[in-house]
């Protein structure tokens, strides 16, 4: 057996059939002026957001599909959930993801380039649950979605249980996902998302991808 065939990343990570979604990675979620700080301290401090700085651009390098999905809302809240705790303790934070306004911007180190489509929803938890990112995804060809961002709480597995229903196959690099409290990360991956989707790293992700275009 070759060691593609071995790998399971091989048959996933076909740039021409596989997108990259980072989830969230907006100013007012993991920026330093966030409205959850504790979330966003995590991002940066566990290297999970330089990592998804870093799998934008191999997947750019790589012409692999890069979607943002940033989760936003109108000031006057029309079309926003009101239905759990979670959506209630949002309007009492300090900083609000409203449309048009610094908090809704991609965060850096995460660049965006031209042919990236930034996916935004004013309702929800999941980028892909009544957005449009599904039709998008088919549109392009798209068999596998590679899930970054935040958070590994609500937001990525969410993402990653919709992927799969949808028939997607969904890869989940651990070091590139963060979460509150630190260790809760590592837990959600090895007995929820290992479970429903391929766990791997941003190295390995990157590695697949420089072999394609050597190819």
């Amino acid at each position: 057996m070759s060691p593609d065939e071995s790998d399971p990343l091989a048959g996933q990570l076909d740039p021409a059939a596989c997108a990259l979604l980072t989830v969230e990675c907006q100013e007012g979620v993991v920026g330093p002026d966030s409205a959850l700080p504790e979330l966003a301290a995590e991002a940066r401090r566990s290297g999970a957001l330089g990592n998804v700085a870093r799998l934008v651009m191999a997947a750019h390098e790589a012409g692999v599909q890069v979607l943002h999905a940033v989760a936003e809302r109108r000031p006057d809240g029309r079309g926003r959930n009101r239905n759990a705790p979670l959506f209630h303790a949002a309007e009492r934070l300090p900083v609000r993801q409203l449309t048009g306004s610094t908090a809704v911007r991609i965060a850096e180190p995460v660049p965006v380039s031209g042919d990236d489509l930034v996916v935004r929803r004013l309702h929800g938890l999941s980028p892909l649950a009544g957005t449009g990112v599904d039709a998008l995804l088919r549109n392009l060809g798209c068999r596998t979605l590679v899930v970054t961002g935040v958070s590994a709480n609500v937001a990525i597995p969410n993402t990653v249980f919709d992927a799969v229903n949808l028939g997607y196959t969904a890869v989940v690099p651990a070091d590139a996902i963060a979460g509150v409290p630190a260790d809760y990360t590592p837990a959600m991956v090895r007995h929820t998302l290992a479970l429903v989707a391929t766990v791997t790293t941003t190295d390995r992700i990157r590695a697949r991808w420089r072999r394609s275009r050597r190819r």
